[in-house]
């Protein structure tokens, strides 16, 4: 069981509003209100669908994704990319790290102002993630 909300402050309704967190017990839960009742979804049970959802997103995309990380880096070689790609491929491990110890809050407050958020039901099903678009520099000109 997780110990925190991983996406805290990044959860919005299906009406945009903003998702609370709580405890119930030991268990960090989203909190939605569902027409004044207070829904409270154990956080696990969201946060394990985004990551899901972010996983089938970059399945494939190792390659693409390890370049523009070693770009973004400043370290841009042949071993450092290699490196980026095989933690890539090996993402089940490092959504279970993540999982554990949550994502620092700082980290949540960029990822918000790039556009990061999650929308999700009164049932804790998430109805859309919306991130940040990466940007190809051999896009062919669109913009």
């Amino acid at each position: 069981m997780t110990r925190k909300a991983i996406f805290e402050g990044l959860i919005v309704d299906e009406a945009g509003r903003p998702v609370t967190t709580t405890f119930v017990g030991d268990d960090p839960c989203y909190v939605i209100d569902d027409n004044g009742f207070k829904q409270h979804i154990l956080s696990e049970k969201v946060d394990c669908q985004v990551l899901e959802t972010m996983r089938e997103q970059m399945k494939g995309k190792e390659d693409l994704l390890s370049e523009q990380t070693a770009k973004m880096l400043g370290t841009d070689d042949i071993f450092s990319r290699a490196m980026i790609e095989t933690q890539l491929k090996n993402m089940d491990q490092q959504f279970d790290n993540i999982l554990d110890m949550g994502i620092p809050e700082e980290s949540r407050a960029y990822m918000g102002m790039l556009g990061f958020r999650v929308v999700i039901n009164v049932h804790g099903d998430v109805v859309r993630l919306d991130q940040p678009a990466i940007s190809s520099d051999d896009d062919g000109g669109e913009e």
